[in-house]
């Protein structure tokens, strides 16, 4: 795009974002009225603009008031969301709403977590979005798509988990980890693996990762990414001491949910490639993948033995040409007294 026509763009958006400010001024409720300002400041047209850390933090204390007010914030960021067309918009959007998954009042997050069971699955209606009035728009769109599904899957994790993964301070600890079954320990499994599967995802267009606005963003979900591999950590340490107990189809499970994270690992360092590549890490999911197939093929091993074992045992009972007859008589002695006589006779024809 030549710099004359994104010169015109970004007028045009400055005009939209003062006629949205004006409306917002004019709404008659103060609180609904003070949250659409203030997300409207941190979500501007611009599309070379990071959201300023004030307008960001504008946002995030409208947590620290009422319900009422806190709701009206979370309502503002969602109408902004779903009505424009705009992908920078649109970005700057998610990444508020990042923000108060990773930063915001417990009020504020427990507002937003009212979206996903009136909205369903993909509560953020973005998978189809589409900036179509230039190539950059339309290939900043699949940034939007991505972002929006990873947040979707954020937050679905963090209700598995029943903590936000962008917390890292309220992650788990050992104890409680100790403490789950089998069940709710491979359920959060997945749902973390889920969540990494969803980062590798990532659009390739290594232009886009250029803006200032993707940079951020790829910080952002880089630091969930760590979050998320401490997550895993814990319990991978935890299905170490598990492997020994469980069962053929747990362990075949385990396995392949390993087997996923592990199909995400190129992709994820090719994301993060100015980060640590944390090889520790990875060697404990393949250490533990190891443990799970080896316990899976002795007990498949040991069951096969005593399947054998018990054909064998039942060769040797009838041989052929022979077979089992029972004879069944009555004997009446003093105390009347049954008795059963059994016999091995030639087989007839």
């Amino acid at each position: 795009m030549d710099r004359r026509t994104k010169l015109v763009r970004d007028f045009i958006g400055i005009l939209k974002d003062r006629a949205s400010l004006i409306k917002a001024a004019l709404t008659v409720k103060r609180s609904t009225s003070i949250a659409r300002a203030a997300v409207i400041h941190a979500t501007t047209h611009r599309s070379s603009s990071f959201p300023p850390e004030h307008c960001l933090a504008a946002v995030l204390s409208l947590g620290l008031g009422s319900r009422a007010t806190a709701s009206a914030c979370i309502a503002a960021i969602m109408d902004r969301l779903h009505r424009t067309g705009d992908t920078f918009v649109a970005l700057k959007c998610l990444i508020t709403l990042h923000h108060v998954v990773a930063r915001g009042s417990f009020i504020l997050k427990d507002q937003l977590s009212i979206f996903p069971a009136s909205g369903g699955h993909n509560f953020l209606n973005l998978s189809t979005f589409r900036d179509g009035r230039d190539v950059e728009t339309s290939e900043f769109s699949t940034w939007v798509r991505w972002y929006a599904g990873f947040l979707e899957s954020n937050l679905t994790t963090s209700r598995v988990l029943g903590t936000y993964v962008s917390s890292s301070s309220l992650s788990k600890d050992r104890f409680t980890i100790t403490s789950l079954l089998d069940l709710e320990l491979m359920s959060e499994t997945e749902a973390l693996v889920a969540m990494v599967e969803e980062i590798s995802r990532a659009p390739d267009s290594v232009d886009c990762q250029r803006n200032d606005l993707v940079y951020e963003i790829v910080n952002l979900v880089g630091d969930d990414y760590r979050s998320t591999q401490r997550q895993i950590w814990v319990r991978l340490n935890e299905w170490g001491k598990r492997i020994s107990r469980l069962d053929v189809d747990e362990l075949a499970k385990l396995t392949r949910c390993l087997e996923r994270l592990e199909e995400s690992r190129e992709r994820i360092l090719v994301l993060f490639v100015s980060r640590k590549r944390n090889d520790a890490f990875w060697e404990l999911v393949k250490e533990t993948k190891r443990k799970a197939v080896k316990v899976a093929e002795e007990r498949e091993r040991a069951r096969w033995l005593v399947v054998s074992e018990s054909t064998r045992l039942g060769e040797r009972a009838v041989r052929p040409g022979r077979v089992l007859s029972l004879a069944y008589g009555m004997e009446v002695n003093g105390r009347g007294a049954d008795r059963v006589a059994i016999s091995v006779l030639p087989a007839t024809a």
